[in-house]
């Protein structure tokens, strides 16, 4: 690989794969709208913080005020309830948003990379063996590892065979007649 630098040929030998993480393994799934959830979970956050240290100026130099103490307590609590609740809000539906997902092969090992509360990568290690898929399909979430919800789009894998594994899919089916009737029976 060659590149420029200021005028100067740079010649860097790399043998690893640019999809490789050293810790993590290989990387299987890019999510698309990374950039757009750290960015509007960014610019809640920051308007909300605004919010906080503006709504006393503005109530002090404008003269708003309620002689009811009542009315100034719910004018106060509706600027506090969306200041917090547009955050947390946010927080909760894109906690489970899966950033990037590598996968150790050695070790059957998945690592989902998502944002934690205050906008740092936080890596999760699974195995295979953790996910499970909810009965019942919900908005914000695709499976689940161990208890924690992780939401990803599965035309997003490069590789179809990295999604059916991840989900358990390559596995083959096993039908036991036995099992089923005794559990029939008990109900």
């Amino acid at each position: 690989q060659v590149t420029s630098f200021q005028g100067v040929a740079v010649r860097s030998l790399c043998t690893s794969n640019p999809h490789e993480h050293p810790e993590h393994g290989r990387l299987v799934y890019k999510g698309n709208l990374a950039k757009a959830v750290l960015g509007v979970r960014f610019f809640s956050y920051s308007t909300s913080i605004f919010n906080l240290f503006m709504m006393p100026y503005i109530v002090l130099k404008t003269g708003i005020g309620f002689e009811s103490l009542f009315i100034q307590a719910a004018f106060y609590g509706l600027i506090g309830f969306f200041t917090f609740v547009t955050p947390v809000t946010l927080h909760v539906l894109t906690k489970g948003y899966v950033i990037r997902l590598y996968y150790k092969d050695e070790m059957d090992t998945y690592t989902a990379i998502t944002y934690n509360a205050i906008l740092a990568e936080k890596a999760t290690v699974f195995h295979q063996k953790d996910v499970k898929i909810p009965d019942i399909t919900k908005m914000f979430t695709t499976f689940y590892a161990k208890t924690k919800s992780m939401l990803v789009n599965p035309t997003l894998f490069p590789n179809p065979q990295d999604y059916n594994h991840l989900m358990g899919y390559d596995k083959s089916f096993y039908f036991n007649l036995e099992e089923e009737k005794e559990t029939e029976e008990r109900k």
